[in-house]
């Protein structure tokens, strides 16, 4: 986890432009594994016929080192082959090509049996084209198990038109916002965040590193796409998949909203413009392409908002190169696009739906085989580290997987500097957050095609002056009127439209 959170945000940074916009193998003897030999061997069902042996492919987002996925995939046929007949064969694709590559695989007759799944990358129109399976039946049959990894409301928040296309990895589905620093100015200036309860409560602390701290900003941000206004409002909203038209989460109805005529948002711009006239943001916040890691490294930063989940400070620990801590403002919330932004389906030229299907029960359910996709082969790709944490071996390791893409993550071995029990933390964390109405709904862009691409000029823009603090809030008026004309309201009606439909449909009033 901390080892791999530079391509996880290297995928996220990806994510965020294409949506327009949010971290030993001994033998197992738990209940998950001897309910996967059951039902991989029949248990619960009609006994599958796997006479047959075949190769099962698996096909996921490729980032960073796989020269040794080969081997990998070698010692996780090993236990597939006893278990289901079935060697697996691991295809990495590099997420520049991923949708390209995944269309023409689709569109084809290439055997894929298993693949990654997401709101972020077509799910929708994937299954309107017919080229996923709907997998209520094999799950029934072949995995009864996976439903009880994950929170019910996440787990049917796939369906679409009331059938289950993709199952959710185990990962943190849910996320707060908050603001984290560096841990020696926070004790060199004795500041604490005991009292912090709201955004604005920060103001002492910026205060004290602008007077003491001289070259240091106090807030950095994230990135252009994720300005210091938009974060202050992150925490309370669903995108329903793009800023124009969403939701307000404490609302819990259906009514999508023009978020930038909200008062929430006209408040963010308010306080971000404070803190901007008072030096606490970066005087070109809005043009540079320093990210909040690099600035943190250099020196040049104290902290920045983010959504945030369990383990979040060890995670930019890793990024920053020094110790960080963190304050959660807002609570928990569990978005549309929760369940739907990594899921595994198994794609209509599957050689066997049912032995997918027993491949996929047994990446939620085997701990051996988790272990091996998330973390490579013991010894090799990692040793241990004590009290069943792993930690990088000696030189540079030839497999790096980004696990919460795939299956049950919780039975994956934990990287040194991790809390233990951080899949505890995880599962707790999920359960309390607040779940959007619209969990599961994924909006189709392509009626309003033209609007959204002269939304998106209007956005370039204004946005990243306005969310930053650079540019006065008397400019909003300005940029709602752009936005209109640019056909904002014809995208809201399209979107509202489209969520009606869509929670008829799921019985969701």
């Amino acid at each position: 986890m901390p080892r791999k959170s530079k391509a996880v945000m290297l995928l996220l940074s990806s994510l965020l432009i294409l949506s327009l916009v949010l971290a030993g193998c001994g033998k197992s003897n738990n209940a998950g594994e001897s309910e996967a030999s059951a039902t991989a061997s029949g248990g619960g069902g009609s006994a599958p016929n796997n006479e047959k042996p075949l190769e099962l492919t698996l096909a996921f987002i490729g980032i960073g080192n796989m020269k040794e996925a080969d081997l990998v995939q070698e010692e996780i046929s090993k236990i597939t082959k006893a278990k289901i007949n079935a060697t697996v064969k691991l295809m990495p694709i590099d997420v520049g090509a991923w949708t390209q590559q995944v269309n023409l695989l689709l569109s084809g007759n290439e055997k894929l049996d298993l693949l990654v799944t997401s709101s972020f990358f077509n799910y929708s129109a994937q299954v309107a084209k017919g080229q996923l399976l709907p997998l209520d039946e094999l799950l029934e049959k072949y995995a009864p198990g996976i439903k009880d990894t994950m929170e019910p409301a996440i787990y049917n928040s796939t369906k679409i038109g009331g059938k289950i296309y993709g199952v959710p990895s185990i990962r943190d589905t849910a996320f707060d916002v908050g603001f984290i620093a560096r841990k020696d100015l926070m004790d060199k200036h004795n500041l604490s965040f005991d009292n912090v309860k709201t955004f604005a409560d920060l103001e002492p602390i910026f205060q004290t590193i602008k007077e003491k701290e001289p070259g240091v900003y106090p807030i950095v941000q994230r990135s252009q796409t994720t300005a210091v206004a938009w974060e202050l409002v992150n925490g309370y909203v669903d995108w329903l998949g793009d800023t124009p038209g969403a939701l307000l989460i404490d609302n819990q109805d259906l009514k999508v909203v023009n978020i930038y005529e909200q008062p929430i948002y006209k408040e963010a711009l308010q306080l971000t413009r404070k803190w901007y006239q008072a030096g606490y943001i970066m005087q070109d916040a809005a043009t540079t392409q320093e990210t909040n890691n690099s600035l943190i490294k250099a020196g040049k930063g104290f902290g920045y908002f983010s959504n945030m989940k369990p383990g979040f400070e060890n995670q930019e620990k890793n990024l920053n190169g020094t110790e960080m801590v963190a304050v959660r403002i807002t609570k928990p919330i569990s978005a549309s696009n929760a369940g739907t932004g990594f899921m595994l389906s198994i794609p209509k030229n599957t050689q066997d739906p049912e032995r997918a299907m027993q491949l996929m029960n047994l990446l939620y359910t085997d701990k051996d085989i988790v272990n091996l996709l998330a973390n490579g082969i013991e010894g090799k790709h990692y040793v241990s580290a004590g009290d069943n944490l792993i930690k990088p071996p000696a030189g540079e390791s030839g497999y790096t997987f980004n696990q919460w893409q795939i299956g049950n993550n919780a039975l994956a071995k934990v990287w040194e500097g991790t809390p233990p029990d951080i899949w505890e933390q995880t599962k707790a964390f999920n359960k309390s957050a607040t779940f959007s109405k619209a969990l599961g709904f994924t909006f189709d862009a392509g009626p309003v095609k033209t609007e959204v691409a002269a939304v998106t000029n209007v956005n370039n823009q204004f946005k990243a002056g306005l969310e930053s603090g650079t540019v006065d809030p008397s400019k909003l008026d300005d940029f709602l009127s752009k936005l209109k004309s640019a056909g904002l309201d014809k995208i809201i009606a399209e979107k509202q439209k489209q969520l009606d439909e869509w929670a008829k449909a799921n019985n969701i009033r």
